[in-house]
């Protein structure tokens, strides 16, 4: 395994929600605190930024070349070519105290996010699946909905409350996108008060799945990414240049490139003096491919 490397793109503040655009060739991800969207594409060593009116929490691929942006006040179709947005649904919640956060589509279309509700208690968090232009609440009370990810058979839904250090496991139904048999996947020791991080072992963030469903888990604060068997079992950590990396993707041709995006937003400036690459999006070439993105259907 080669080590890791840096994309040569702009850090971002709190990099999320990195997919690659099988068509483009491309890595898209979000800057959530940049208010900006970005795109890599490795073929022509070019990078692409748009910036907008709202937190973008994540972001997902759209039939014949838009994406589906769950900003901080709602859903949006847009297109990166022209730069247009169309509202899709209005955000269900106060956007002042509370924003859409980790999202992902799942492989029928159906768009699935969560929010963070900013003061985290009470824990008014909640995830939401959007269907035929109808966004509705199936689970709630949580404080930082993150880590949606979905079995290669498509039959278990992976879904985190990172405040808590909890992931979860559904089963799902595709036929009606219906979740069922909620139960505790992996759990990971919380923060003490005044612990030295390099005594933590970090929350568990956004995820992917690869090929031999495996859950590979970013653990923010951690400086590390797990790969969790089925049944939740550790089976690989990877440690990693920077304190907070936020979610991992695969990509490539081969789907062997694993990506993660990580943060520097609000970090402590001895910290980031000694991990430059903190805000980068970091690359690692892996053995066991990971699933293709699924495009959301709205």
């Amino acid at each position: 395994m080669t080590a890791w490397a840096a994309l040569p793109t702009p850090p971002s503040l709190l990099g999320e929600s990195p997919f690659w655009h099988p068509d483009e060739a491309a890595l898209y991800w979000c800057d959530i605190a940049g208010q900006a969207l970005h795109r890599w594409t490795p073929a022509s060593a070019s990078h692409r930024q748009w910036n907008l009116d709202a937190e973008p929490g994540s972001c997902a691929p759209l039939p014949g070349g838009s994406l589906l942006l769950a900003l901080r006040d709602g859903l949006v179709r847009f297109d990166p070519r022209d730069g247009r947005c169309e509202r899709l649904a209005a955000a269900p919640y106060d956007a002042a105290l509370e924003r859409f956060n980790d999202g992902k589509a799942d492989p029928q279309g159906r768009f699935w996010v969560g929010t963070i509700y900013d003061p985290r208690t009470p824990p008014r968090a909640a995830l939401y699946r959007f269907d035929g232009g109808h966004l509705e609440r199936v689970a709630g009370d949580i404080s930082v909905s993150n880590g949606l990810a979905f079995s290669p058979d498509g039959a278990t839904m992976y879904w985190s409350d990172t405040a808590q250090h909890r992931v979860f496991a559904f089963d799902f139904d595709g036929s009606d996108g219906t979740l069922s048999r909620q139960r505790v996947f992996a759990e990971f020791a919380l923060e003490q008060p005044s612990q030295n991080l390099a005594t933590y072992g970090g929350r568990p963030d956004g995820a992917a799945v690869d090929a031999e469903g495996a859950y590979w888990v970013a653990m923010y604060e951690g400086q590390r990414l797990l790969r969790l068997a089925p049944d939740g079992c550790v089976l690989q950590e990877l440690p990693l240049p920077v304190r907070c990396p936020t979610m991992p993707c695969f990509g490539g041709a081969d789907l062997r490139t694993l990506f993660v995006t990580t943060a520097r937003n609000k970090r402590p400036e001895a910290e980031l003096a000694a991990q430059p690459w903190a805000g980068c999006v970091l690359s690692l070439h892996v053995d066991v491919p990971g699933l293709p993105v699924n495009f959301a259907q709205p």
